[in-house]
């Protein structure tokens, strides 16, 4: 064998493992596996940000939808999907509760704490956990104000750039405040295990 073949077959072989590099190096950091869609649920893909997620039928999507509790200047991009008023009629449950994927660009490091900044009493300590072989940074946060509470949860996904989240906001009224017999308590634990759901179906493309 001659030099320059030596050389070209050395390059060659550089560029292989480059690419496997790349191609492992990605996976790690996405760590999102590829699902099946489930029954009686609708696709969404996001071209620009580079998502796919499935939500059921007769939730509505909003993709100019940006998260404004933190402050001026520190809107969240993402696009929103709404629970059905089938959800919430008859219930204490707020009409405008939803889903969110959101993401943040730059960020050094993705965790749950950057989509909730500081709010509530103390600061939040962002805890990772692993669900269905995807690894999260996970914060929550409750509001309150005039007979409303505000529950939200982040599950942030380490190793994204964008960083990106999913992002859980739960509305609802006191119950002790509606008049006896008119209104049902709502099922929180049902609404949870719903949008755990949907978020389990997320597929992160970039």
């Amino acid at each position: 064998m001659n030099k320059k073949t030596q050389i070209w077959l050395g390059i060659f072989l550089i560029v292989i493992i480059v690419i496997v590099i790349f191609i492992m190096t990605g996976s790690q950091k996405t760590q999102i596996p590829v699902v099946e869609q489930p029954t009686n649920t609708i696709g969404y893909l996001s071209t620009t940000t580079g998502f796919s997620i499935y939500y059921p039928i007769g939730f509505t999507v909003d993709e100019s939808y940006s998260y404004q509790e933190l402050g001026p200047g520190t809107d969240i991009s993402g696009v929103k999907f709404t629970i059905p008023a089938s959800l919430s009629a008859g219930t204490n449950l707020g009409s405008d509760s939803y889903l969110s994927v959101e993401q943040i660009p730059q960020a050094q490091t993705c965790t749950a704490t950057l989509f909730l900044g500081q709010q509530g009493p103390t600061s939040m300590i962002a805890q990772t956990t692993t669900d269905h072989n995807v690894t999260y940074s996970v914060a929550s946060t409750t509001g309150a104000g005039a007979g409303n509470r505000y529950f939200e949860t982040v599950y942030a996904i380490p190793g994204t750039n964008p960083c990106i989240a999913v992002r859980y906001f739960i509305h609802y009224g006191v119950i002790e405040n509606y008049p006896a017999g008119t209104t049902k308590e709502f099922d929180q634990q049902a609404l949870l295990t719903q949008f755990d759901a949907i978020r389990r179906t997320l597929t992160i493309s970039k």
